[in-house]
């Protein structure tokens, strides 16, 4: 009951916090939605075609995981030489498997092994299915829930957290730990 209150809180708390636009993002010179929320992991809506791909790529990028139903970028991505984790995720509010999350934590794992790497993660708008993923790569890699939650709605005041959504993350990272397969590794 604690965790809800405090999630509650925290929504208040972020709906009164300036907003610079919907997304919560920056805007890129194309007007793509991206918001940084470490160095090296970005969370925001769609690519949708090769012009903002491009820029993704002129910002640093080299990874791209793709949560969107709607789209695969896998062939925008080639003409970069990004490479992208087509992971499609329906935004129907019902709880997500964790193959789903495994697949796209083992991606963004093995990306941000190389130092210079950079992760875009992103579903069409960049408030549900995305952060849920950024969430759970944040914990993956070493990050608490609460905290990691905080971090990606400071960053990105749009998102919504939906409660069946972060449940699912949190089955998933106890799925880790039983597993043994949890723990920190890099600098994100």
């Amino acid at each position: 009951m604690k965790s809800r209150a405090v999630r509650i809180l925290r929504r208040r708390r972020m709906r009164m916090a300036p907003r610079t636009r919907a997304g919560g993002g920056r805007r890129t010179a194309h007007g793509m939605d991206v918001t940084w929320v470490t160095e090296r992991i970005a969370l925001g809506g769609g690519i949708w075609n090769a012009k903002n791909m491009e820029e993704l790529a002129r910002s640093g990028v080299t990874h791209v995981l793709d949560m969107q139903i709607e789209f695969d970028d896998t062939a925008l991505g080639e003409a970069y030489e990004i490479k992208v984790l087509w992971n499609p995720t329906d935004d129907d509010f019902l709880p997500k498997p964790a193959a789903v999350l495994e697949r796209g934590v083992g991606f963004a794992r093995e990306a941000l092994n190389d130092p210079g790497a950079k992760l875009y993660v992103h579903c069409a708008a960049g408030v549900h299915r995305a952060p849920m993923m950024t969430l759970a790569v944040l914990c993956a890699m070493g990050w608490e829930l609460e905290p990691a939650m905080v971090l990606i709605e400071t960053k990105r005041p749009a998102v919504d957290f939906a409660d069946v959504y972060v449940e699912s993350v949190r089955r998933f990272l106890e799925s880790r730990v039983e597993s043994g397969s949890s723990g920190a590794t890099g600098k994100i």
